[in-house]
């Protein structure tokens, strides 16, 4: 096997890593699977709204980052959780940065969705 081939082998195997972890991910995170049924909402109202093209990337961008950074978060949370099971200040004050993270990324989306929708509900 040529690099060439190596290289498109070892994207693809971790193409499918991702994957499997995002299907980890909404099978398993209740976080996540609210976020996704928001998406799933916000996007119905998009059609509904018919909003602009600049509104949809607005909107995609919103939810990708809300949804990525909370995936992050799960993962320190589990790296956490194995380097430390038991109960331990610093990590507790790890996971609360992390979730402080989602957190801010979800205010400005909602921010973003104010903007987009409230001008067209109002």
């Amino acid at each position: 096997m040529n690099s060439k081939e190596s290289f498109l082998k070892n994207r693809l195997k971790s193409i499918e890593y991702a994957f499997k972890g995002a299907v980890f991910l909404v099978k398993t995170e209740a976080s996540i699977q609210i976020q996704l049924i928001i998406a799933m909402l916000v996007t119905a109202a998009g059609f509904y709204f018919n909003i602009s093209t600049n509104e949809w990337l607005a909107q995609i961008m919103a939810i990708g980052l809300v949804m990525s950074i909370e995936g992050i978060n799960t993962a320190i949370e589990y790296i956490a959780n194995f380097i430390h099971p038991e109960r331990h200040q610093k990590i507790g004050i790890i996971k609360d940065i992390a979730a402080g993270a989602v957190f801010i990324a979800a205010i400005f989306a909602v921010i973003i969705g104010l903007i987009i929708y409230f001008p067209k509900i109002f």
